[in-house]
């Protein structure tokens, strides 16, 4: 069987399951970059030609041309998903990414806005017009909530609740969480302003957050506004304005706060407990210090 027909057929069969756009972006873009380099460095044209020291050959080469580790394993992760789907369709019969080791990544800290970064971004959008109240109500729910950045495009209108919000995460997986007092007091306004904006237009979605012509937003648009704040803010140049940053303040926040990382866990959507750890390693000493104090043994006796 040809490798681009293989591709596609698996591409076909992610969409049949309602993967996520983005999931199946990255499966065709990895696989595609495979495929090429089977083609032009070693002449492989179909599935049953491709060995496991083709793929190992294939890793070295990117590492040699400077390729993160935490990049390597998504190819990984992405090549194994292809592989044991060709397997399962007994085009072939041995599975050659199975020899193929993952990378060890380096354990970085994982950086995030500070207190008076957020507080800043909360304020670079005025509450004057459905575009600015749309922006700030977006700026909140990402750092009140810790929601993905695609979980929030794909938002719609009946999962806001009056208390919770229920967010459906990879795999289609359902977890819900809290509407504070002060996100809740924002999406009120811009509901207000949604209300009145789209009063007399036929909008044919029913997303949460829509555009300036009442379409649902893409994750490029997402990130153009967490940028704008952060530009607003003067945010230090260490760290990286995005939506996922603000996932991480989210993060940090809440066990600053004492939350515990069980039930951090679950909110963050985390198959894996070992995931949610990491962002124990971004706090300070005197965080760790403080949380001490809140639960403190003799204290709470």
């Amino acid at each position: 069987m040809f490798l681009e027909d293989a591709v596609k057929e698996f591409i076909f069969e992610c969409q049949v399951r309602k993967y996520t756009w983005k999931t199946v972006k990255g499966y065709r873009n990895g696989l595609e970059f495979l495929v090429n380099y089977l083609k032009e460095e070693h002449g492989l044209t179909t599935i049953q030609q491709v060995q496991t020291r083709h793929l190992k050959e294939f890793f070295m080469y990117q590492s040699r041309r400077g390729r993160k580790e935490s990049y390597l394993n998504g190819l990984i992760k992405t090549y194994r998903a292809f592989f044991k789907y060709v397997i399962g369709e007994e085009y072939i019969t041995a599975n050659p990414i199975l020899k193929v080791s993952w990378m060890r990544e380096p354990k970085s800290i994982i950086k995030t806005f500070s207190d008076d970064e957020v507080r800043r971004m909360l304020g670079a959008y005025p509450e004057n017009d459905y575009m600015s109240m749309r922006n700030k109500a977006i700026i909140a729910m990402l750092f009140d909530t810790g929601i993905r950045n695609y979980e929030l495009c794909t938002l719609t209108e009946s999962q806001v609740k009056d208390s919770v919000i229920v967010i459906y995460g990879k795999g289609k997986k359902e977890r819900q969480v809290g509407k504070s007092p002060y996100l809740a007091k924002i999406l009120l306004k811009y509901e207000r302003f949604k209300k009145y904006n789209f009063e007399y237009k036929n909008i044919t979605v029913d997303n949460y957050f829509l555009s300036r012509t009442g379409r649902p937003l893409t994750d490029e648009a997402i990130e153009n506004i967490v940028r704008n704040a952060g530009l607003y803010a003067q945010v230090s140049d260490s760290i990286r304005c995005s939506p996922h940053t603000c996932r991480h303040y989210f993060a940090q926040a809440q066990l600053k706060n004492g939350m515990d990382v069980y039930s951090l866990s679950r909110l963050l959507g985390h198959d894996n407990i070992k995931i949610t750890q990491r962002y124990l390693q971004g706090l300070q000493d005197e965080d760790v210090v403080s949380r001490s104090i809140k639960t403190s043994v003799l204290m709470n006796l």
